[in-house]
């Protein structure tokens, strides 16, 4: 399984800018790559490649001019970090075939569907873990453990919804 920078920097770039509107009560400025870039150590380039893919997929918005910079388009609720990673054409995919069952001279291997249930046991967690989540843990000053909704990956693509526990552990 793999899960490559693209899809961890998404996540913590998102999270980041996540964290500064929720610091901002007024919400009136965005976030600029360039501060995300700073904060995170990530290069501004890439950010800016990451950051196209998220505004075409709907989860960030643009604004221009000076004084410009990123705002979250939608409440980071609403916003899993499957949703971030999927935004960004990331595949988290534990089978050696990509899901195409031809693992084997064509045909599946012995161990195909363990490593797709693992795929989709994956794919759950994360789409049951938001941003709000997120920030919450970064936000207490503890050692949070995110519980994620109980959903399936169908439910969280179409945007249902289930509810969910942050239970906090102290560290």
């Amino acid at each position: 399984m793999r899960l490559t920078t693209k899809g961890r920097f998404a996540v913590t770039a998102m999270l980041d800018l996540a964290l500064n509107e929720a610091e901002s009560l007024t919400k009136t400025k965005p976030v600029t790559l360039a501060g995300i870039s700073q904060r995170q150590s990530i290069s501004l380039s890439y950010l800016e490649q990451l950051f196209s893919r998220l505004r075409r997929q709907g989860l960030v918005n643009s604004v221009r001019g000076p004084g410009g910079g990123y705002r979250l388009a939608k409440n980071y609720a609403d916003i899993s970090v499957a949703e971030i990673i999927n935004a960004v054409d990331e595949q988290i995919d534990a089978t050696q075939c990509g899901g195409h069952e031809n693992c084997r001279d064509e045909g599946r291997c012995m161990t195909h569907d363990l490593w797709a249930t693992l795929n989709s046991k994956i794919l759950d967690y994360l789409a049951g873990v938001s941003l709000a989540d997120m920030v919450a843990s970064q936000n207490s000053g503890q050692k949070v453990l995110i519980t994620p909704r109980t959903c399936s990956s169908e439910k969280a693509n179409s945007g249902q919804d289930a509810a969910h526990a942050i239970e906090t552990v102290v560290a």
